[in-house]
């Protein structure tokens, strides 16, 4: 049930960049929930499985398994910013086009689309709403993950308040690589039920030249979260040669376990199937040909992290 709005309809016209909504999602805390991702994010972690997510801006996409080479797309672009090789690969001038959507209403195979918009906090509570039902039977919710909520802390709180305090809403959850002033997390933190906190990787140095960013105010945030008293899950995300090796499987599981109340770790097993999303942006994966961990190196590290007194979750 709706309640009256202490801070008017002024809030709801916050504005924000996301890139998708998903429907049904399951995996991203308790019960069915549905998931906002929000466009933007300070890290650029090189095994990023949504590259789509890393800019604060709308991207064109050309998805080359849709493409037949009609030619459409070249003719239709009033900046001749699409352009094709002798193989039939598109080639973007990324700094000619406009974003004005002309190649995408010509192209009959959704071969390109624009990633990316700019949304009000009223316009996605619309879309999430419209749920309410599930999310009242299975104990589920609302998600927002990256990009990186708490890098647009204006929209991602007024989106969260409203939520939980005007339209009714119920469990509320926040996935985020801690990198965020103290003031954009304790801003979130106030209408959140529930953290997934990213740990990737405990040497300074290496975090710093896989992610660009160092992991200082990431340990420090997730320290003042758990003292906070919100519930929070680290998360590990695993890439084999990357991350996995015992030293720092039992640092990032050593330092779980010093947060207050901390007791789960969930490992996010690294996965190709962002590989293509690289190409389809213009840009090149750096771990292109990466494998998978295997079930039985998955198996070795839950047991490892378990021996610290932690529960083990591997995500699909």
């Amino acid at each position: 049930m709706k309640t009256a709005d202490k801070n008017g309809e002024t809030a709801g016209l916050v504005t924000g960049w996301i890139w998708d909504i998903k429907k049904y999602a399951i995996h991203d805390g308790p019960g069915i929930r549905t998931t906002v991702f929000l466009k933007g994010c300070p890290l650029r972690c090189v095994w990023c499985c949504n590259p789509e997510s890393q800019e604060f801006r709308t991207e064109l996409l050309w998805i080359a398994e849709n493409c037949d080479r009609c030619g459409r797309c070249l003719d239709t672009c009033p900046l001749q910013a699409v352009s094709e090789d002798e193989q039939g690969k598109k080639r973007i001038e990324r700094s000619r086009c406009d974003l004005c959507g002309r190649c995408l209403s010509a192209c009959p195979n959704g071969a390109l689309r624009l990633m990316g918009r700019q949304v009000t906090v009223n316009e996605v509570l619309r879309e999430v709403t419209r749920d309410a039902v599930f999310y009242q039977r299975s104990g589920g919710g609302l998600t927002l993950t990256g990009g990186e909520p708490s890098a647009q802390p204006e929209f991602a709180a007024e989106l969260l308040r409203r939520y939980k305090t005007v339209e009714g809403g119920r469990h509320t959850t926040v996935e985020t690589c801690g990198f965020a002033d103290w003031t954009a997390f304790s801003r979130l933190l106030e209408y959140t039920d529930l953290v997934l906190y990213d740990i990737k990787h405990m040497d300074p140095e290496c975090h710093l030249k896989l992610t660009g960013v160092d992991h200082e105010l990431i340990l420090g945030n997730a320290r003042r979260i758990a003292g906070s008293g919100r519930r929070l899950v680290i998360r590990f995300p695993l890439v084999p040669g990357i991350n996995d090796h015992e030293d720092n499987v039992r640092s990032t599981a050593a330092f779980a376990r010093s947060l207050a109340g901390v007791e789960e770790i969930d490992i996010l097993p690294y996965h190709r199937l962002g590989e293509p999303k690289y190409s389809r942006l213009g840009r090149e994966s750096t771990l292109k040909g990466t494998p998978s961990p295997n079930a039985r190196r998955l198996n070795e590290i839950a047991a490892l992290i378990e021996s610290y007194g932690l529960h083990v979750k591997i995500g699909g």
